[in-house]
């Protein structure tokens, strides 16, 4: 995996989690809520070549 990769989701969630804090804090939980489903699905986008990547090498070593 690519570190670039992991920084990039690391720094994601650190932000999405103090986005929720600071929402959660100032009384707007469906925002808070709808932040961290957000950063979620961003995280899972940048993932999909990755996941992609693997099943196309899983297919290639049992000749699938």
């Amino acid at each position: 995996m690519d570190v670039d990769l992991i920084f990039r989701i690391a720094a994601i969630g650190i932000i999405v989690s103090v986005l929720n804090q600071v929402l959660i804090r100032s009384g707007r939980e469906e925002q808070a809520t709808m932040t961290t489903l957000a950063g979620l699905i961003v995280v899972l986008m940048m993932m999909i070549e990755q996941i992609s990547t693997l099943f196309q090498t899983v297919k290639t070593v049992f000749g699938l």
